[in-house]
């Protein structure tokens, strides 16, 4: 997959905390054969999308391509493809992927087309936030002061925002931030979960509904679009919305109107909305799940949010302040209860973090050393509890990424850091794990590596 004439155009930062802008590998997209032979398109931002839909940056008029059929994600050294569950699938020198890592030099191909990516001159540049935290985020890292440099920006605005990302991430938080930075902080902000609420009842729980509209339908009520006057909607979950209320939430954005359920006459609404998911909707409109009109109307500006295994630079700060918040009276957490901690998978993110930090100090006994054995063990259980929560697919993916990490990790301490030594160990030859280690982010520190 590697071309070996070509390397992408990488800038190396030691000091992440001075950083004023994030320098990404640049990469231009060629169509070397199919139908649109002779396009091409150079990476100016985080996410290049390749399909047939308008909306696309790369539009390839080619029958065997999905609307919506692949994205080269940047993400820190690294170009990574990632198949939108497209109808004919996307390969990669011949290999077909679901997701891989990218190099100068590859063959993609999209259905019946090809395309080939090279190496470009200049690199993306994105602005990174001088600040550690916005709103209720926290985070030093590189990946959050992305967050934070585009959240500075759009939080003034009346943008819809998409926000994307893992479970217990913080997209509730992220959503108040927004909220509360906005020009309409001084009124309500209101967050329903889409998931949780029964198919037949979502239209009145967003619209609300007449006295009779239906059976038990006792009074007339507001919906939270109405509740929500003024201020800003968070609809959470909204991947988990029914398709057919999806064109009456479209008609609700694109009108600002809405029409109770069992009334013929329309209201006027002034309402904010940001939406967030764990699901990845472009996947879902090639599905047939999701809307695309409506995708399109929410995804105005889109903000990823990392899992916390990409940002263990921010653990440390993140046990401090929930320490604090829980039990302020609480010894400091030692240097090596740290490391520990940021060693740890966080299958549930923040949240799981979070959870474990808060039962380790309501079940400790006084002194340093109890509350960090029960975070400690709090961890183990937040973590295997946390997997009941997901679908059985999704959690057996993260069990067995989690292992996958583990057993690298516990490898390379044994090889001392020897890539070659812990694949002999394992079984594989080198190349295996390097790409494991590259996929999971581990760091070997070894000079074989």
């Amino acid at each position: 997959m590697v071309g070996k004439n070509e390397e992408l155009s990488t800038r190396v930062i030691t000091d992440q905390s001075q950083l004023k802008h994030l320098t990404l590998p640049g990469i231009k997209l060629s169509v070397i054969a199919g139908p649109a032979r002779g396009k091409e398109i150079i990476a100016r931002r985080g996410i290049i999308r390749v399909g047939t839909s308008e909306d696309n940056d790369l539009v390839i008029n080619d029958d065997s391509v999905s609307r919506r059929h692949l994205e080269l994600r940047l993400r820190g050294d690294e170009i990574r493809a990632v198949d939108l569950r497209s109808t004919n699938g996307t390969t990669i020198n011949g290999v077909k992927i679901k997701e891989a890592i990218v190099e100068a030099g590859a063959i993609i191909k999209v259905g019946d087309t090809e395309l080939r990516t090279a190496a470009v001159q200049e690199p993306v540049s994105i602005p990174l936030s001088s600040k550690t935290n916005f709103g209720g985020l926290l985070g030093k890292s590189t990946a959050m002061r992305q967050v934070f440099g585009v959240l500075e920006r759009v939080a003034p605005s009346e943008a819809t925002v998409l926000i994307q990302g893992e479970t217990g991430t913080g997209k509730e938080v992220t959503a108040e931030a927004i909220h509360s930075h906005s020009s309409r902080a001084e009124g309500p902000f209101l967050a329903i979960d889409c998931g949780a609420i029964a198919a037949n009842l979502v239209e009145s729980e967003l619209f609300g509904h007449a006295k009779g509209a239906f059976t038990g339908a006792m009074t007339e009520r507001r919906g939270v679009f109405e509740d929500a006057d003024g201020g800003t909607l968070f609809l959470d979950e909204i991947g988990e919305l029914p398709l057919e209320m999806q064109p009456k939430l479209l008609r609700a954005l694109e009108t600002r109107t809405i029409r109770r359920l069992g009334e013929t006459r329309s209201r006027k609404i002034d309402v904010r909305v940001v939406a967030a998911t764990n699901r990845d909707l472009a996947e879902e409109v090639n599905r047939g799940t999701f809307r695309e009109d409506l995708y399109f109307r929410l995804a105005v500006v889109q903000v990823e949010l990392p899992p916390l295994r990409q940002r263990r630079d921010d653990i440390p700060a993140l046990v401090r302040h929930f320490i604090s918040r829980f039990d302020p009276k609480s010894p400091a957490p030692s240097k090596e209860l740290m490391n520990n901690l940021a060693a740890q998978p966080w299958t549930g993110n923040v949240r799981e973090l979070r959870n474990a930090v808060e039962r380790a100090l309501a079940l400790s006994a006084p002194g340093p050393s109890n509350t960090e054995q029960q975070i400690t063990e709090a961890n183990a259980d937040e973590a295997m509890s946390f997997l009941f929560d997901l679908p059985i697919k999704e959690a057996t993916e993260k069990w067995t990424s989690d292992f996958e990490r583990k057993y690298i990790e516990y490898a390379l301490q044994r090889s001392g850091g020897s890539v070659s030594e812990a694949a002999r160990q394992c079984g594989v030859n080198r190349r295996y794990v390097q790409r494991l280690m590259k996929r999971l982010g581990i760091r070997s520190g070894h000079s074989d590596a």
